[in-house]
């Protein structure tokens, strides 16, 4: 059977105290076969529901930086939550402009 590639629904992205929550639509899909990969720009999610020969996959950005060491996720009924702070930003600078 072919696999069949489909980008996965990211039903929600929140700002939440400093957090952004990502909500991911992966319905039929085993913890064990989900793949999340994140750096501070953004992250990738693959997933595989086998029996059926669909795969999940795409690559998001972020607007602001996050810390990708202390993304918490968990994967419940279908769907893929992901918590991870914003990365503190640095002090701002005021630029003369010519």
């Amino acid at each position: 059977m072919a696999m069949v590639k489909m980008s996965p629904d990211v039903v929600s992205c929140s700002d939440d105290k400093g957090n952004l929550e990502i909500q991911i639509n992966l319905p039929g899909v085993k913890k064990e076969n989900i793949e999340l990969k994140m750096v501070e720009e953004g992250f990738f999610v693959r997933a595989k529901r086998e029996e059926t020969g669909v795969e999940y996959a795409g690559t998001y950005a972020f607007c602001c930086g996050v810390v990708p060491q202390k993304a918490v996720a968990r994967y419940c009924d279908g769907k893929l939550f992901v918590v991870v702070p914003y990365r503190e930003t640095s002090e701002t600078v005021d630029i003369e402009i010519q």
